[in-house]
């Protein structure tokens, strides 16, 4: 009964850690830029938040981690009336920096590429991108 016990204990733990941590409703407003030109909207400032990325001696799944701290930092942007966060360095130790930013209804280019509102799927559905990537539709809408 013991030897039990002492096994239900950490994996009760282990499970707990990710209570709480919920998108918010305003949270779900504020969209995550990973690698969009954000220099259109205007900068609020920085969100730091962090999560516990191991319990005692054993690491958390990392894209569990990851992904707590993009749902703490819309949570965070959201307080501040932001619309959109960046990451602004990878995690380290739990804990990681965002931006957040509040560009309304522009739409965010990749890095390194202008924005097309007008066409914002280029390549038709089956043919190759320059990358050599072939793109089709999730759904005929």
């Amino acid at each position: 009964m013991r030897k039990t016990l002492l096994l239900l204990v950490p994996i009760a733990l282990l499970g707990a850690c990710t209570y709480g941590i919920t998108l918010d409703d305003a949270g779900k407003n504020v969209r995550t830029a990973w690698s969009g030109d954000v220099s259109s909207c205007r900068d609020l400032g920085k969100v730091t938040v962090s999560v516990m990325d191991h319990v005692g001696p054993i690491d958390r799944n990392d894209i569990k981690v990851r992904d707590e701290l993009e749902v703490m930092a819309r949570n965070e942007a959201a307080k501040m009336h932001a619309d959109t966060i960046k990451p602004l360095g990878e995690p380290t130790d739990g804990s990681q920096p965002w931006g957040a930013y509040q560009c309304g209804n522009a739409q965010l280019a990749p890095a390194g590429r202008p924005a097309n509102p007008a066409n914002p799927n280029p390549a038709a559905p089956g043919s190759a991108t320059p990358s050599g990537f072939e793109t089709y539709p999730v759904k005929n809408n």
